[in-house]
């Protein structure tokens, strides 16, 4: 079985309100346990966390074992003071505060860093990103000081252009990668980034009657071309759902991002050697090296 690329053991994949809510005066360790039952039941054992702010994810990884998971986690994401970012982790205000962060995340032997470079898609409107992207050379520093650190780089973002800055500025993986277009799909399969597009977010969303269909469904084939284009470019990938995301349940969220992959490129021979690839490629990445 594929292991999941994208999670946060944090979130109820429900609300996220009452997930923030049952953890915030201490780790529920019952819910921790409850996800990773819900992972060794499908035969998942990779996980890769996206962080959050609650000390979940640090307790997570010292019980993963006992279900035969091997869990990665970057502790807490960052992001830069009035972006987004906040639900997932800490913020700073200038590099200096941000070179602190990513020696935090080490002291406390996190596996990377993970960095928030945009916003996110805008279900209720019209699909388009929200908020502006950090600047190309903010982004490059961002990443620098973690490879110098030791420690790969995750990347939130979304958007052709911020995209192509997060690749030239060398992370690791880019994580959701949303609206990328010709050019950006290209300077990816030249690169040894990963992209882990998180598709099974708009797909579940379909038909729930909380945001419009007609965005989603937008959202959804725009996406679809997107990753058949980078498919047939040559762009490593690899599964990851954002499994506790509004929807997509632990364990569940990376069967139904293979569906969709799958339902994308249809009988592609080679999907399940190319998938594994970009899995390794990350396993081989995203871990501690000091």
């Amino acid at each position: 079985m594929f292991g999941e690329n994208h999670a946060h053991i944090f979130m109820n994949a429900v609300n996220y309100k009452e997930a923030v809510k049952c953890h915030e005066n201490g780790v529920q360790e019952q819910v921790i346990r409850a996800h990773f039952q819900a992972y060794q039941e499908k035969g998942i054992t990779f996980v890769r966390d996206g962080g959050d702010d609650l000390h979940v994810s640090e307790r997570a990884r010292e019980i993963a074992g006992e279900y035969g998971i091997d869990y990665r986690t970057p502790l807490f994401a960052i992001h830069k003071n009035g972006h987004y970012g906040k639900i997932v982790g800490r913020g700073f205000e200038n590099m200096k505060e941000y070179a602190k962060l990513v020696r935090k995340v080490k002291d406390l032997g996190g596996d990377f860093i993970k960095i928030m470079t945009t916003g996110i898609m805008d279900f209720a409107t019209d699909g388009s990103v929200t908020e502006t992207a950090l600047e190309k050379e903010e982004v490059r520093e961002m990443v620098h000081i973690a490879h110098e650190e030791g420690l790969a780089v995750m990347s939130h973002t979304n958007g052709a252009k911020a995209v192509a800055d997060a690749v030239e500025a060398g992370a690791d993986s880019i994580e959701h990668g949303n609206y990328v277009d010709e050019d950006t799909l290209k300077l990816m399969a030249q690169s040894s980034v990963v992209w882990v597009p998180t598709i099974t977010v708009v797909k579940n969303l379909i038909g729930c009657g909380r945001f419009s269909d007609e965005v989603l469904n937008t959202i959804w084939e725009t996406g679809s071309q997107n990753i058949r284009r980078g498919y047939e470019l040559g762009v490593q990938m690899a599964l990851g759902s954002d499994a506790g995301a509004y929807l997509v349940p632990h364990g569940q969220g990376l069967l139904d991002e293979l569906a969709c992959f799958q339902e994308i490129l249809g009988e592609e021979k080679d999907l399940f050697f190319r998938l594994s690839e970009g899995e390794k490629l990350i396993r081989e990445k995203f871990k501690k090296r000091y």
